[in-house]
């Protein structure tokens, strides 16, 4: 059985991890774990930018296009997922490759997750009451009553309010005093983090969006829309589907259309980038 450190690309999207992994695992004869949270839905490849049939035919990739729209999927889902996809590539001597933006789940995967309280009775009442954009002003509401810095550093993750909020009720302390921030790997592996100048990373941005609108992003955005991707657990977070939405009710032309996407993925990856490098020295090396 193959022990060897697990390999980590991390970065913003667009800087091409993805890339850069697929040709390590070509090289060494790798297996790719994917570490991002919207691929793992089966009807948004075009989107999320899931590897293309030609690049899983390269090289084997993991927890890809495996879940429906409807399904959910967890820091700790993913945590117990990917571990299985180590050990089942390892078993077959092949080296792991973990890849994705998502940096929660890179790090509680690579380095553990803090020991918070946790109630599936009640975290299922939460989502039921809060998880919806028709109640998000009331947990805004909710969430500056009981923990306002919460609320300031993820007002942009509603799931991530939600579970701010059952920790909050479970402890009657703010999550951000109980999470350690501590980053004690579980276990070797060797992360790298891909870096871009901004302007370099914004061209990418652009000649990407270009093309997965070309290739039939609209629609794909159409069917996923009309099968209820808005009314979704967590695949409504993905990026760019409430755009298109807006352009396909007629609020926008096709070159607005690109230049809001444009600007959408730009300040996601600039929250990823501030991410990244908080969280130093999660990353080894940067390439």
């Amino acid at each position: 059985m193959n022990d060897s450190p697990l390999i980590v690309y991390i970065g913003c999207t667009a800087s091409g991890k993805s890339s850069a992994a697929l040709l390590e695992a070509e090289r060494i004869g790798g297996e790719i774990i994917s570490c991002d949270s919207m691929q793992f839905y089966r009807a948004l490849p075009i989107g999320t930018a899931q590897p293309t049939p030609e690049e899983r035919a390269r090289v084997p990739h993991h927890l890809v296009g495996m879940l429906e729209l409807h399904q959910r999927m967890t820091v700790t889902d993913y945590c117990v997922l990917a571990e299985k996809c180590v050990a089942d590539v390892r078993s077959r001597g092949k080296v792991p490759i973990l890849c994705g933006g998502t940096g929660l789940y890179v790090k509680s995967f690579v380095c553990g997750m803090d020991d918070l309280p946790a109630d599936p009775a009640l975290r299922a009442e939460l989502d039921a009451k809060y998880d919806s954009d028709a109640a998000e002003a009331a947990l805004f509401a909710e969430m500056r009553r009981l923990d306002p810095a919460a609320l300031k550093k993820w007002q942009q993750c509603r799931r991530k309010l939600i579970r701010a909020l059952e920790v909050r009720m479970l402890s009657g302390k703010s999550i951000l005093d109980l999470q350690t921030g501590t980053l004690q790997r579980r276990f070797p592996c060797h992360v790298r983090l891909i870096e871009r100048e901004p302007d370099v990373l914004k061209a990418r941005i652009r000649h990407r969006a270009e093309i997965m609108l070309n290739v039939g992003w609209i629609e794909e955005a159409e069917s996923a829309i009309a099968d209820g991707l808005f009314e979704t657990p967590t695949a409504h977070q993905a990026l760019g589907y409430r755009i298109i939405a807006e352009y396909l009710a007629g609020k926008m032309d096709r070159s607005e259309l690109l230049e809001r996407i444009v600007t959408a993925t730009w300040q996601y990856a600039r929250r990823q980038r501030t991410w990244f490098r908080h969280q130093q020295p999660l990353a080894d090396e940067l390439v």
